[in-house]
């Protein structure tokens, strides 16, 4: 068993599924045929499966559209960057030399996308008992979830959604900073609520910093968030 195995806690029967799952078509001139894109979308469908059944045989008193958006904000890119982090994946991930340079090893899409190919792998490899295993102990706790104060996903469409309960109230993000080399700049955003700074973030990318942004502004709200 490999070090990443033993990280993951899953041993390959077939180790070419594996070394498929953390390739990325960088690595292999933009071929999706030896890449992880093709795993990629089975892995989001095993994902939503496991995800849709826990939450569904967990939370019986909630509705179907609470379920939906607990369901969203869990499988989402933003959810699984994190996710991809605790077991080091991105230091496993075969990139190409433009992505390696460019700081691929840390773009969320990059490390979320790679979750999901990972989870098929084990799919295949070992049946939906064995990505189930795998899937289950990166969800929150369940009483978390019902709680509601475990807010993680797409921080924005949260920082919204509260707001929207107010129809007189205004979110809008701005770009504060943006520093370093222009194959790998950190930005920084400010959103504001009424023209007023209400949190800060910064990202590798435009999109990432206005995450950031939101996920400061619903803490300071005192929101839990992931």
């Amino acid at each position: 068993m490999t070090d990443f195995e033993q990280r993951i806690g899953y041993e390959f029967k077939d180790k070419g599924l594996l070394k498929e799952a953390l390739t990325h078509s960088s690595f292999v001139g933009g071929k999706n045929r030896h890449s992880n894109e093709r795993l990629e979308f089975l892995g989001d469908s095993v994902l939503s499966v496991v995800v849709s059944k826990y939450l569904f045989e967990n939370l019986k008193d909630k509705p179907e559209g609470q379920l939906t958006k607990l369901r969203a904000s869990i499988v989402c890119e933003h959810a699984l960057f994190p996710f991809a982090q605790k077991i080091n994946l991105g230091d496993e991930i075969l990139l190409g030399k433009g992505e390696e340079n460019t700081g691929g090893r840390r773009r969320k899409s990059i490390l979320a996308d790679a979750f999901e190919a990972l989870i098929a792998a084990i799919y295949l490899d070992g049946g939906l008992e064995a990505a189930s295993a795998f899937i289950l102990p990166f969800i929150p706790p369940i009483e978390q979830l019902r709680s509601g104060k475990l807010l993680i996903g797409d921080y924005k469409t949260i920082l919204q959604e509260i707001i929207q309960q107010n129809p007189e109230e205004k979110v809008v993000y701005e770009l504060a900073d943006e520093s370093g080399a222009a194959h790998s700049k950190t930005f920084t955003s400010n959103v504001l609520l009424n023209g007023q700074v209400i949190g800060t973030g910064t990202g590798l990318s435009k999109k990432d910093s206005e995450q950031s942004a939101a996920k400061e502004a619903l803490k300071l709200m005192g929101y839990e968030t992931n």
